[in-house]
């Protein structure tokens, strides 16, 4: 608090503004140069989704392939060695479009197996293979 250099001695009433007034205005100088930029976008036309899903007549049924503990196979539950798993696999390879394949195995099966499987398939050519899981119930 400032001093009165009066008679009275006492303190002041009256605030002093000026620092107050200098934090505004330089607020208000920052604020009025970077308004402008903020409002500069990019226009950027973004692709519609189509949620209705087309049937394409091209598109065919995925193989499952299963695996149990053992290391038997089953292509599309039908057992299969590994031989005519190789030879299947090379044959729908060759198919446009080329199907997908779901590898599905026992919670017990030792995934060596089941890596010997994937490497099969794409050693065959198959592009798109992928896992087949349960999903976990909510209580």
């Amino acid at each position: 608090m400032a001093m009165s250099s009066g008679g009275s001695g006492g303190a002041m009433a009256d605030i002093n503004v000026t620092p107050l007034v200098d934090v505004m205005l330089v607020l208000l100088i920052i604020f009025m140069i970077t308004a402008p930029l903020m409002t500069h976008k990019v226009k950027v036309d973004l692709p519609e989704a189509n949620l209705e899903k087309k049937q394409d007549p091209l598109d065919t049924a995925p193989i499952t392939v299963a695996i149990q503990d053992d290391g038997s196979l089953f292509w599309n539950d039908e057992p299969v060695t590994q031989e005519m798993l190789e030879s299947r696999l090379s044959v729908e390879a060759q198919k446009v479009p080329q199907p997908q394949v779901n590898v599905r195995g026992d919670k017990t099966t030792r995934y060596r197996i089941v890596d010997e499987v994937v490497k099969t398939a794409q050693a065959q050519g198959m592009r798109k293979v992928g896992f087949v899981t349960i999903a976990d119930r909510e209580n």
